[in-house]
Parts: C-alpha cells; sequence; structure tokens
C-alpha cells in the first residue's frame, strides 16, 4: 500500500505540470524552438554546401581557363618557332643556292679570261711564226663549248631554284599577314560580341542573374523581327521614317544609330529599383 502511494504521488507529480493552464503553450513554443533551429541550422548546412560547390566550380573553371590560355600560348610559340625554323632553312638554302651561283659566275669569268689568254698568247706566237695545228684549235673550242654548257645549265638551274625558294618565301610571309589579319579579326568580333553582350545585359538584363530569361523571349522576338522578317523590316523603318528629322531641327533630333543605353542611377533608391 506504501509502494502504490509512492507511485501514486510520483504519478502525480509527473501529471501535475500537464494541467496548468500554459504549459501545452510553452512546450508548444519550446518545440517550435528547436524546429526553427533545427531547420535554421540545416539551411546554413545546405548554404555551406552550395557555397563550397559553388567555390569548387569556379575554381575549376579559373583552371580551365588558364589550361586553355596556356595551351593556345603554347600553340602559338610552338607555330612562330616552326616559322622561324622553316625561314631559317629557306634562308640557308637560298644562300647556298648564291654561293653556287657566285661560283658558276667565276667559273665564267675564268673562262673568258683563257679564251682571252689563249688568244693572246696565238697571236703572240703567229707573229714569231709558229701557228698551231687546225686540231688543237678545234679540241679547245669544243672543250670550251662544253664547258659553256655546262656552266649555263647550272645557271639556269640556280636561277630556278632561286625562284622556287623565293615563292616559298613569299607564300610564307603570304600565310603570316593573312594569319596576323585573321586574329585581328578575330580579336575585332570577340570586341564587338563583347560590346554587344554588355548592351544586351543592360538592356535586358544579366542571363547569368536571371534564369528566366525565356521570360523574356517574346519581347526579343518583337524588337529584333526586323532580322527575320522583311515585311517587319519595312513595317519598322515606314514608323520611324515619319520622324526623320535633320540634326539642326528645332523640335526633334535624329535617330540615334544603335541602343539607347539607360542613365546611371542618380539616388540610391532609384539604384534599389533597378536592382
Amino acid at each position: 500500500r506504501e509502494e502504490a502511494e509512492a507511485a501514486r504521488r510520483e504519478l502525480r507529480e509527473v501529471v501535475g505540470p500537464l494541467r496548468e493552464p500554459g504549459y501545452r503553450e510553452a512546450l508548444r513554443r519550446k518545440l517550435e524552438r528547436v524546429r526553427k533551429r533545427r531547420l535554421r541550422l540545416q539551411r546554413r548546412k545546405q548554404e555551406a554546401k552550395a557555397a563550397k560547390e559553388e567555390a569548387a566550380a569556379r575554381a575549376a573553371e579559373r583552371e580551365a581557363k588558364i589550361d586553355q590560355w596556356r595551351a593556345k600560348c603554347i600553340q602559338e610559340v610552338e607555330e612562330k618557332n616552326r616559322e622561324r625554323e622553316l625561314k631559317a632553312a629557306a634562308d640557308s638554302v637560298l644562300s647556298e643556292v648564291r654561293k653556287k651561283q657566285a661560283d658558276t659566275k667565276r667559273m665564267v669569268d675564268i673562262l673568258r679570261a683563257l679564251e682571252k689568254l689563249r688568244k693572246l698568247r696565238k697571236e703572240a706566237a703567229g707573229r714569231k711564226g709558229v701557228c698551231p695545228p687546225p686540231s688543237a684549235d678545234e679540241a679547245f673550242e669544243n672543250q670550251v663549248e662544253s664547258l659553256k654548257t655546262l656552266l649555263k645549265n647550272r645557271t639556269e638551274l640556280y636561277e630556278a631554284e632561286e625562284r622556287a625558294l623565293r615563292v616559298m618565301l613569299e607564300g610564307e610571309q603570304e600565310e603570316e599577314r593573312k594569319r596576323e589579319m585573321e586574329k585581328k579579326q578575330k580579336k575585332e568580333r570577340e570586341k564587338l560580341l563583347q560590346q554587344k553582350l554588355e548592351i544586351d545585359s543592360k538592356l535586358f538584363g544579366d542571363p547569368d542573374e536571371f534564369p528566366l530569361a525565356h521570360l523574356l523571349q517574346p519581347f526579343r522576338e518583337y524588337y529584333l523581327q526586323a532580322e527575320h522578317s522583311v515585311a517587319a523590316l519595312i513595317q519598322i523603318r515606314h514608323g520611324w521614317d515619319q520622324y526623320l528629322v535633320p540634326a539642326d531641327h528645332p523640335e526633334g533630333s535624329c535617330i540615334p544609330p544603335g541602343w539607347v543605353l539607360p542613365s546611371l542611377p542618380t539616388n540610391d533608391t532609384w539604384a534599389t529599383a533597378v536592382r
């Protein structure tokens, strides 16, 4: 019986607070605080995880851009080295051809000097009454003509080699000029594309900041319809032509050549509305 009384008192102590009028509300508020705290911790954990993943993605993107830039630089250096080696080889061959041409010219000069020397010696011998047989003259002339033909063929061959090398060098120079022009045009296209993206971002919003860019698609189609329809182009041009005025007209101004960009906010309130 004493044990039953003790159990009853213990049970009454446990159940007693439950009968108080504000206990349930206090318990509900406590559970709500626990739930909110758990959700807050879970949200912070998810935000930290998302921030970490975003940082990793940005780092990977930076690494990819660095690798791409490094590969491009290496490719440009290799191309320049190949061009330099090819030009050096062509210059070396051209120098060798010119040396051969100089040797051939020197041999031609030597041959002419030999002809002149034989003629002088023959005249001196004739004045002394000594005349060589006709066979000796014929053998000398045949030998000289043979050497002249050989030197002529070599000269023509070396001239052909020089022309071929010059054509090759001019072709390489033309290719180099063409590549430089293409690089310049590519930079100009990238610059114009970047300017267009900046203008579109100011007019239509940054697509990275506004993932629901498809909501603006009807407006884009409306403003760009003249690029896809001749009838729309004529209609829009007709509407614009009604307001064409000279630049010095007192009641209007001429149509701007491009987009009219919005001016920067002049106060903080306006800036918050724009953002």
